[in-house]
C-alpha cells in the first residue's frame, strides 16, 4: 500500500493520507466459539506447569498432581487435577479427572468432570460419568454415558 504525504496548513511535519479505496488499518479480531476457549486454554497452558505425553507414549496407573496442563498425543490411565486437558486426535485418556477446561480431539473414558467449559471436537470421543459447566460439541464429536450439566461441577 503507497502512502503519499501532505502538509497541513499550521504544520511543519508531513501528515500520512491513505490512499482513495485503501482499507482502514486491520484492527485485531477475537476468535469466537470454540476456538476462542481453546485460545484461552493455550494461554493458560503456556503460563504453567506443562506435561506432554508424546505419541507412541503410554503412561499407566499414575496419580498426576501440580500440573496445569496435561496434553496427551498418547495414552494416558490415571487420576487428574488440572487447569487443562488437552487430548490430540490420536490422544487418549482412561481414568479420572477434575479439569477446568477440557479440550477433547481422540478419546476420553472414565469420570471427567469438568469445572467450565467441555470441548469435544470433530474427531473426540467422550464416554463414562461427565460433569460439565458449559459444554460445545462441534459436528462429529461424540458423548454418551451419564452426563450432567452442572453449574456448581467440581465444587462440591
Amino acid at each position: 500500500m503507497a502512502l503519499s504525504f501532505g502538509k497541513r496548513e499550521n504544520e511543519s511535519q508531513p501528515t500520512p493520507v491513505r490512499p482513495l479505496g485503501a482499507a482502514p488499518a486491520a484492527s485485531p479480531v477475537q476468535p469466537l466459539g470454540a476456538h476462542a476457549a481453546s485460545q484461552a486454554a493455550q494461554a493458560a497452558a503456556d503460563n504453567g506447569a506443562r506435561l506432554t505425553v508424546g505419541a507412541n507414549i503410554k503412561l499407566k496407573g499414575v496419580e498426576i498432581t501440580d500440573c496445569d496442563t496435561l496434553a496427551v498425543e498418547g495414552t494416558v490411565e490415571a487420576t487428574i487435577n488440572a487447569r487443562v486437558i488437552q487430548i490430540a486426535d490420536k490422544g487418549a485418556f482412561k481414568g479420572t479427572a477434575e479439569i477446568d477446561t477440557a479440550e477433547i480431539r481422540g478419546l476420553f473414558e472414565g469420570t471427567l468432570t469438568v469445572r467450565q467449559k467441555l470441548i469435544i471436537y470433530p474427531t473426540g470421543k467422550v464416554t463414562g460419568k461427565v460433569r460439565y459447566g458449559k459444554i460445545v460439541i462441534e459436528e462429529g464429536g461424540q458423548l454418551s454415558g451419564e452426563i450432567t450439566a452442572d453449574a456448581q461441577a467440581g465444587k462440591s
